[in-house]
């Protein structure tokens, strides 16, 4: 990890009043050729063995036997050994130690080994192997050496190589054992090197790892002030003088600025650049400019590192809100966990990518990362694709919510642990605060800890304000919620989770404190977002969650039963935690649509409710939403009464069934929400605003025929000849006329040919306990997903999808 030394060197930078200049890594222009070598890939061709085995780190060991793979990997979402009827399904064990929080998948310990030979290019340099996360409790050797061990499964770490390689044209060999072992997580994490890999190749004169740091103490129409903190590393035994050359570079690679600084290698080196005309990094328009930073001794290139940044300003007050570039933005946003649904925990580029498209398209704006540091990649798209982000360190700190989390190391790492996060996010765009925790047991009791942190993140980057999420859960009987006063007056932004009802009443006590909904119920949404659209202090609302999640299984159930109303959460089969706008594999779901009136997003949207069988009634959990779906085709209800519910924010709203008007209702005040019972007959169903007794807008929904075809769409096709990109390919079973049939719940089998593979397979399902690697899904709801990662090679993928009494379908995605 970083040293000390070097970590008071990086964070003696700027102190700028909340205006940033940040950075991507996505780099754009110049010459990558140093940049190239000094950041090598590291990914492929890794050995994997899930077997107890012992002294796995020693060069002689014999692994012959184990499974050759790439990473990103995660071993938790892959199919059980030895499987038993009934018993073990997929990756799933109903005596699985995580229960319903890691939705009955396993852990456990495993290892890898890569063996790699000492390249020319490591000749008179300093190589470093550098892990962006592994799950968890990892131990790192090379050539037997044991390098360290890192128990934080969500932050990034690197350990010096350079001690311990063979001599020019030897063999190496690097081992690493991961143990996720124990009741360690709340949620699905996933198990082993899920995250990327590269090696680090640097002169001894180099910039030090996260050693540069950008920020803009003035951004106005005509300029922005670029102020850069680097941090050089002299590893030599007669340092020599050298220069700092720093170049701002705009996305069509022209160069608008540039400082020339000669440095004691010693000491940070501090310079400024003026850009004019700047085009400033908004939500519509994510401009990403390249500081390209290159250490120069006698006019030769010994170090090269390319930083992409956003130029953009954003301030936070009580009295004006949120504001991007001096205009205020109200935070749509949702909570998000780090998993990929049918890949795991597994961070591919492309599945972090799509995931943000798939949150953009939908009306948010930002999300908060629970409760972990994401991948770099997440963060380089969030950049690019222009999404806000509250990026949050500990769900946890010196006190238990599990008997193995990460309380367990707290004490010893959180400093480590937070400098990882900051360090390396610190430039980012997209991050417009830090959170140092969420639902902290001891939040109140331990006020010294929070301010620990507090003062800890203002030390190395002053310029965001940090907030934590605040809640009534984990309090003793005698808590009440004013007691969390003094843990409010440590934060920039006060984090409130599920506790919208408090607004109010806490701003006429504080009239000063800044307030986000950090979590909130998909239920409440529009109460939520009526007191952010009302009060500037409140600035946004996090849903729980945006997007389905692994694990945490049952969260947002709903469920019959013929007692009384009685809400619980449910165990085996669940796996999933079913409280996302947005399901497991990307669909959207009734109360997105919901969501959408709520954000003004659209005028008008409708759901209906499925048949209730006499005598049952409906359980709803408080992060559930009513078994309602966006359909009208219900063979075997005809003649029964449906719920259908409208969702319009117009005064008044009708109901058409096949052209003849059912009823019609006024919106009651404060609501967006009118209710009808229509007795199902097949045909069209038609719900229209009405405003000043004109109609206006309307949403339909029609009857489908009966499942006829496979419809096979993918989001790309084409797409990228590397292990870092995929296809996600829809898999829908529609009628004669082409439409999804609702009902279609039909098993389908895929074979697959070509450059490529099946990564995953998956549905919608909470309950549907399944393989997400062998060919075959049922579908949900007429739909399920397949996931296509390319070979590496450049050619066609051909996948083809079968269901007996359908017609079959296929499709061809192209490698390039």
């Amino acid at each position: 990890m970083v040293s000390n030394k070097n970590l008071g060197a990086i964070i003696g930078g700027f102190i700028a009043p909340f205006l940033f200049l940040f950075h991507s890594s996505l780099a754009q222009g110049g010459n990558k050729t140093i940049e190239s070598r000094r950041n090598i890939p590291f990914d492929s061709d890794w050995l994997f063995s899930k077997d107890k085995v012992a002294n796995a780190q020693q060069i002689a060991f014999n692994d012959t036997q184990w499974r050759k793979l790439d990473i990103p990997h995660d071993w938790s979402i892959e199919d059980l050994p030895n499987q038993k009827k009934d018993t073990i399904i997929g990756p799933f064990d109903r005596k699985s130690m995580g229960s319903i929080f890691t939705g009955f998948t396993k852990g456990g310990t495993a290892w890898y080994r890569k063996k790699f030979k000492t390249d020319k290019v490591f000749q008179n340099k300093q190589v470093s192997i550098y892990f962006d996360g592994i799950y968890m409790n990892s131990d790192v050797w090379l050539n037997g050496h044991h390098l360290g061990n890192h128990p934080n499964g969500y932050t990034p770490f690197y350990y010096d190589l350079t001690p311990y390689l063979n001599p020019l044209g030897q063999e190496n060999v690097l081992a690493v054992q991961v143990r996720n072992e124990g009741m360690n997580s709340r949620w699905y994490s996933g198990s082993g090197i899920y995250r990327h890999a590269s090696l680090i190749v640097t002169d001894p004169t180099h910039i030090a790892t996260w050693g540069v740091y950008v920020t803009t103490p003035l951004i106005d129409k005509q300029k922005a002030i670029v102020k850069i903190h680097t941090t050089i590393i002299n590893e030599r035994q007669n340092p020599q003088s050298v220069s700092l050359v720093s170049k701002i570079v705009t996305p069509n690679g022209k160069i608008v600025g540039q400082a020339t600084q000669k440095i004691n290698t010693k000491s940070p080196t501090d310079q400024q650049i003026i850009v004019s005309n700047p085009n400033l990094w908004t939500l519509e328009a994510p401009t990403l400019y390249t500081l390209i930073s290159e250490i120069k001794e006698s006019n030769k290139t010994i170090d090269r590192v390319e930083t992409p940044f956003g130029i953009r300003s954003v301030h936070v007050d009580a009295q004006n809100g949120f504001t991007l570039n001096g205009k205020r933005v109200l935070l749509k946003g949702g909570c998000v966990h780090h998993d990929n649904g049918p890949l795991g925990a597994a961070a591919i580029d492309r599945a972090e990518e799509r995931k943000i498209e798939i949150l953009k398209k939908n009306g948010f704006n930002a999300i908060r990362l629970s409760h972990n540091p994401p991948s770099k990649q997440f963060l380089d798209i969030c950049d690019r694709l222009g999404m806000l982000v509250i990026d949050e360190a500990f769900d946890a700190w010196e006190k238990a919510k599990l008997p193995h989390d990460s309380h367990t190391f707290f004490k010893d790492w959180w400093q480590k642990d937070l400098d990882a996060m900051l360090l390396r996010d610190r430039n980012h765009p997209s991050i417009i605060m830090w959170s140092i925790g969420n639902e902290i047991p001891e939040r109140v009791d331990s006020l010294q800890t929070a301010k620990k942190l507090v003062d800890r993140v203002h030390l190395i980057d002053p310029t965001r304000p940090v907030t934590e999420a605040l809640c009534k859960f984990w309090d003793k009987p005698t808590y009440k919620w004013d007691t969390t006063a003094n843990a409010f007056a440590l934060l920039d932004v006060g984090g409130y989770n599920y506790e919208w009802q408090r607004y109010e009443a806490d701003h006429e006590k504080y009239p000063n404190r800044i307030m986000v909904g950090s979590e909130s119920l998909p239920k409440d949404a529009l109460e939520n977002w009526n007191l952010v659209e009302k009060h500037p202090y409140i600035i946004g609302d996090f849903v729980w969650t945006a997007f389905d999640y692994l694990g945490e299984a049952s969260t947002g159930n709903a469920t019959y039963d013929k007692m009384e109303k009685k809400v619980r959460l449910l165990k085996y089969p669940w796996f999933n935690a079913w409280c996302g706008d947005i399901d497991l594999v990307g669909n959207k779901k009734p109360q997105s649509y919901y969501r959408d009136v709520v954000w003004r997003n659209s005028p008008i949207e409708m759901a209906v409710h499925e048949p209730i069988a006499d005598g049952m009634v409906e359980n709803i959990s408080d992060w559930g939403w009513p078994l309602e779906k966006r359909s009208w085709s219900w063979h075997g209800a005809e003649g029964k009464p449906l719920q259908v519910r409208v969702f319009s924010r117009a005064s008044l709203v009708r109901l058409y069934l096949n052209n003849q008007l059912i009823d019609e209702q006024k919106i009651a005040p404060n609501s967006i929400m009118a209710r009808f019972q229509v007795p199902y007959q097949a045909g069209t169903l038609k719900a229209v605003n009405v405003e000043n007794g004109i109609e206006t807008q309307s949403v339909v929904l029609k009857t489908v025929g009966t499942a006829n075809k496979i419809r096979l769409t993918a989001d790309r096709t084409k797409i990228k000849a590397s292990r870092n990109d995929l296809s996600f390919v829809a898999v829908e079973i529609v009628d004669e006329n082409n439409q999804v049939v609702p009902t279609a719940d039909v098993p389908i089998q895929f074979s697959i040919s070509g450059e490529g593979e099946l990564a995953g397979v998956g549905s919608a399902s909470p309950t549907e306990m399944a393989s997400f690697q062998q060919p075959k899904r049922n579908t949900t709801n007429g739909k399920c997903l397949a996931i296509l990662r390319p070979t590496g090679k450049k050619g066609n993928i051909v996948l083809k999808a079968y269901s007996n009494g359908l017609t079959a379908a296929q499709i061809v995605i192209s490698t390039q």
